[in-house]
């Protein structure tokens, strides 16, 4: 099978990459949005503040 020894030390930080790496793309479609999404939002946040502070009365 293997033609050669294994390194562990690599062979299980490879293996808590991959499980961070499965972590985080399951905790991305439970909670999270893109950025750019998150940077969209927030600029139409900021445009609507906008719009609202110029029709204000004093």
């Amino acid at each position: 099978m293997n033609s050669g020894p294994i390194n562990l030390r690599a062979a299980r930080k490879a293996q808590s990459r991959l499980k961070k790496s499965a972590q985080a793309d399951e905790n991305a479609v439970k909670f999270g949005r893109t950025k750019a999404q998150r940077a969209l939002e927030e600029a139409q946040a900021a445009q609507a503040r906008k719009a609202l502070d110029a029709h204000k009365r004093t």
